[in-house]
Parts: C-alpha cells; structure tokens; sequence
C-alpha cells in the first residue's frame, strides 16, 4: 500500500527570520511535511547554513536567502527569488522580529522606527510583494506575540505596538485576499525559549511563575500552530489571531 503523501508535497514555503529560535522550528516543520522551504536570514549564516543542512538531511529541500527584513527592497527580492528558484509560493509564514527594550522617557526615536520597520512594514511588505505570485488557496501566517494583549512588563510598549498592528492588519488583509481562497491568520506566542528568551535566562523563573503550565513553550509547538494554519484543515480560518501561551492570558 502507498504511504500517503506528506500535507505539503509539492508546496513552496517562504518564513522570513528562519535561522533560528521560533523560525527554523517553523522551516524544519514546514519541510518535514513535504514542502520545498525558503528562509531569509539578516545575519549570522552558519545558522542559516545549519537549518539548510538540518532539512537536507532529513530528506527536505531548503534554501537560505539574506535579507535584512528593515530594507524592503531585499524582502521583495527574497519572495522573488523564491518564485524564481523554487517555482511559485504557496505559503508565507511572517516570523522575522526583533525585540527592543525600554521606557518612554528613555527609546530613542531610532530604536521606535527600526522596531515599526521589521515587525510591522517588514511583514506588509512581504506579503505585498507575496500577493502576485500566492497560488489560489495560498496560507499567509505573521508570527505576533501575546504582548499585543498584555505588556506584562515595563520596557515593552513599542514591542507591544508593533505586535498589536499585526492584528488589525491580518483582519484587514483576510478581506482582501478571500476572494482567492487565500487565508491570513497570526500567531501569538506568549513566553517561548529562542534567542529572545533563553531557557536560562535570568528571568526565567519569574517568567514561569506566571505561566499555568509551570514552563515556556517551544519553537516545535509554535511550529505545529503554523503547520495547522497552512493546511487545507485551516480552510475557514482566516482574518485570527490565535494565541499558543501555557495560559499566560488565562
């Protein structure tokens, strides 16, 4: 008997920030279920050179862009690149974001703009630049946070800001493309281990006091919300913002 095939044969996936922490669970996911997986990352490419190798070897195919997600003329490039190398798009998954701390009275200017840059134009101009070439039935994720709902600490207002324009964003974005079947969702972690919150960090455990669950989640488990969202199960999901956070806003 055939084995069934994998729920993205024969998809292409672009995951902006994908060479690490949330966003290389999501391509290793992606990939793991049979899709052909392009990432972008803005530095650090033995990082991105291991998630290629990561994906390789387990029999996947991977292809690792640069772009910094502030400079929207490489965003643009990197979904070009994809539909010309790997030959269309089918998913895009807008996980690229940076996180910057600090009170009003002392975040600079500077700081507030490359923040609205990355976690708010960088993602509208993705998927912009995505909206021609998306195949009908196309899957469109951003990846938010749980901020967008409660701050939680001081220091996060712009970080909150950036996440909740996400939110009204997808909303308005899943009206724009339904008539192409084409679905916007958003995903919102809350207190998960990556590079912005290691497992050992200093605050760890005043972290995980807040949490129901007693511990942060993992880039898998985000991974696996990103993983429903794109499949054909997710059909009549669409315009949501879906939180994955131990319970945090409980």
């Amino acid at each position: 008997m055939t084995p069934p095939a994998p729920p993205f044969a024969g998809k292409v996936a672009l995951v902006t920030g994908g060479s690490r922490g949330i966003g290389a669970a999501i391509v290793r996911r992606l990939a793991n279920d049979g899709a052909t997986v392009a990432f972008t990352y803005s530095s650090s490419p033995d990082k991105a050179n291991d998630v290629v190798a990561a994906v390789e070897a387990a029999g996947g195919k991977a292809l690792a862009i640069l772009a910094d997600s502030a400079d929207a003329q490489a965003v643009q490039h990197a979904v070009e690149h994809t539909v010309h190398n790997l030959g269309g798009l089918d998913i895009l998954v807008s996980n690229a974001g940076i996180l910057l701390r600090g009170t009003v009275d002392d975040f600079t200017l500077e700081d507030f703009d490359r923040m609205l840059a990355i976690n708010v134009r960088g993602p509208f101009v993705a998927i912009k630049a995505a909206s021609k070439h998306l195949r009908q039935g196309g899957r469109i994720v951003t990846i938010g946070s749980v901020v967008a709902e409660r701050s939680g600490f001081p220091g996060a207002s712009v970080y909150s800001t950036t996440k909740s324009a996400l939110v009204g964003m997808v909303r308005g974005l899943a009206i724009d493309f339904a008539s192409r079947g084409i679905t916007v969702n958003n995903v919102q972690p809350g207190p998960t281990a990556s590079d912005m919150n290691p497992a050992d960090g200093p605050h760890v455990d005043m972290i995980k006091a807040l949490l129901p669950l007693g511990r942060l989640g993992s880039g898998e488990e985000i991974a696996d919300m990103v993983a429903y969202l794109a499949s054909p199960g997710a059909a009549f999901v669409t315009g949501s913002s879906l939180t994955i956070d131990g319970g945090y806003l409980a």
